[in-house]
């Protein structure tokens, strides 16, 4: 079965070859914003996993003086029970 609609002439064929590139670029505009916004937040991820590893490093030396501390009594504990 043919298809019923005209060939488009050289102007619509233009015409359309235009407004699917502004689409495009529009379309490209939109991704350069958003590949922005993430790169930004990735940034933004970055230095607060940098804060958060000196956290933890700052309690896992906190941790381990609590259990120096709690050797130490235990052994005075000890002594004190001998």
């Amino acid at each position: 079965m043919p298809d019923d609609k005209p060939t488009p002439n050289i102007d619509e064929r233009l015409q359309a070859i235009a407004m699917n590139h502004e689409l495009f670029e529009h379309d490209m505009q939109e991704l350069k914003a958003a590949q922005q916004r993430d790169s930004e937040n990735i940034r933004a991820l970055g230095e607060d996993i940098r804060a958060l590893n000196v956290v933890v490093q700052q309690d896992a030396e906190n941790i381990r003086g609590l259990a120096r501390i709690a050797a130490i009594h235990e052994h005075r504990l000890t002594d004190l029970e001998q």
